[in-house]
């Protein structure tokens, strides 16, 4: 009787674990391969590698032609006869790209791939898989490449116990991604086209709420400004933060933008009567930093009348003060330049503009344009 109680008690145990068979216990992963991540941001590139880790233990010069084979090999198990290396261990390593790059030079589209490695003491293959999904690289299928590029792998002073991911040598527009493990780094290279990113989310974030305000469609088109990129569509973006409807109508710095984008298509008259239309709305800081923008593109008396508007606006303030000085400076009026120099000294009230009000003196003692 006892025996046919454990006997029933051990088969309803083994229905138990079946029935829960998917709420599994978490553990660490199989042979204490790490799970990790790294992302970077390229420009407004998200890039993110997801990958197990595994490590050396022990096996330091037996990794690279061994471990790890030589090109394309079975891997023992799965569809796959010919396979690359998964590039880290356990399920696939994969690579994700919220928008379209190249690699090493190569076009690749925005979306998720496997990442595998092909492994050459002389030349690595990166492969680029639409499969993100399988185990490991049992499943491998060359029909499934979206793209391959060949790099040459980097030997590596120090041993790198834990297999990892990291970016180097970023710049804006670009980032090295080196897979490290023991001796060997291998690298490759990740670009993207900035402008034409920045300017396709600019066009798809304008369509949703961020288009009713101002500021996002003045900060859209200030960008064409600086890139010289894309001013038509620049224009409509200032002509949307200036309009009537908007409140960015009372806004001087909207109206500068516009004038910005106006000129920049070369029609310089109507950039101007845009900036006669924004002027009542400048504040005294605003004003200054708008002449200062004119005596850089050498519009001396341009940047003088700024100046007498923001001393009217704001008489006897520090900032107008100092920008009457700068203004007649411009024009080579030096006496005046010297005589609002020294007002302004006489109100600056913290070190900071103590000194430079100090520096703007000397040089003007010395004759030098201040403007």
């Amino acid at each position: 009787m006892k025996t046919k109680i454990f006997e029933l008690f051990v088969l309803l145990l083994i229905l138990t674990l079946t029935e829960n068979a998917n709420a599994q216990l978490t553990i660490p992963p199989d042979g204490g391969n790490k799970k990790a991540a790294i992302s970077e941001q390229i420009g407004i590139t998200m890039v993110t590698v997801d990958y197990n880790r595994p490590h050396v233990k022990g096996l330091e010069g037996h990794i690279w032609g061994e471990l790890i084979p030589v090109g394309f090999f079975d891997p023992g198990s799965g569809t796959a006869k010919s396979a690359p290396w998964r590039a880290g261990a356990n399920e696939n390593t994969t690579i994700s790209f919220s928008t379209d790059v190249k690699i090493a030079g190569q076009y690749l589209p925005a979306g998720k791939y496997g990442l595998f490695v092909a492994y050459d003491p002389d030349e690595c293959t990166i492969i680029f898989s639409k499969n993100s999904t399988s185990w490991g690289n049992f499943y491998y299928n060359p029909a499934e490449d979206i793209l391959k590029v060949k790099v040459k792998p980097v030997k590596n002073n120090t041993s790198v116990e834990w297999l990892k991911y990291e970016f180097a040598d970023e710049t804006d527009s670009s980032a090295e991604l080196q897979l490290e493990w023991e001796k060997l780094i291998i690298p490759f290279k990740i670009n993207v086209d900035l402008v034409s990113t920045q300017l396709a989310s600019f066009r798809m974030e304008l369509r949703g709420e961020k288009g009713f305000d101002w500021e996002n469609l003045a900060q859209a088109a200030l960008y064409c400004v600086k890139h010289k990129v894309n001013l038509d569509e620049a224009l409509l973006w200032a002509n949307a933060a200036t309009s009537e409807n908007s409140s960015g109508f009372h806004e001087f710095k909207a109206w500068t933008i516009k004038a910005m984008v106006i000129d920049s298509l070369g029609r310089t008259q109507e950039a101007d009567e845009a900036m006669k239309t924004g002027t009542p709305f400048g504040d005294v800081v605003e004003f200054y930093h708008y002449a200062r923008l004119l005596a850089k593109k050498k519009q001396f008396d341009n940047a003088l009348k700024i100046y007498l508007l923001n001393a009217v606006k704001n008489p006897d303030d520090f900032i107008a003060n100092l920008g009457l000085a700068r203004g007649y400076s411009g024009i080579g009026n030096l006496k005046k330049a010297m005589y609002y120099a020294k007002r302004a000294q006489s109100q600056a009230e913290d070190d900071t503009n103590k000194r430079l009000t100090a520096k703007i003196i000397d040089d003007l003692t010395q004759h030098k344009d201040i403007s």
